[in-house]
């Protein structure tokens, strides 16, 4: 079975800003990481098929597919992991989700669909936001 993580995209104000920065980890980096200090226990159930959902502002609304992750001990001595993310950021309907710290697991059944595939799909995307955080979709 798939499993999903949901993490807070701190720093970003939309989408576009999480594509800016995406396209300079690529161009930087040569893939898109994201380090974080928890390694997932259920990575298995993740990597390939699972994805990591975004919240920016309070709503979640987009998503990266995971393909790796990467444990490892840093200079101090503390364990974290890299979650490797394919480049490809894909909207999602957006959704409510109030404030956590790290991230959590998401299971497949209550994550939010693609954008392309349900009825939110011909709003601009600032309005399908603004109706997210107003508890409307």
């Amino acid at each position: 079975m798939t499993l999903h993580l949901i993490k807070l995209c701190v720093g970003a104000d939309s989408v576009e800003d999480l594509q800016e920065w995406v396209d300079w980890r690529i161009k930087t980096f040569g893939e898109q990481i994201h380090t974080t200090r928890m390694q997932p226990k259920r990575g298995d159930e993740i990597v390939g098929e699972g994805s990591l959902y975004w919240v920016i502002k309070g709503v979640i609304q987009c998503r990266q597919r995971l393909i790796e992750i990467r444990p490892f001990t840093d200079g101090e001595g503390v364990s974290r992991c890299d979650l490797v993310l394919e480049p490809v950021i894909h909207p999602v309907q957006p959704r409510r989700k109030g404030p956590f710290q790290g991230w959590r697991y998401l299971d497949p059944k209550d994550a939010p669909a693609d954008l392309s595939s349900g009825a939110t799909k011909d709003l601009p995307p600032e309005l399908a936001k603004e109706l997210a955080e107003l508890g409307l979709l």
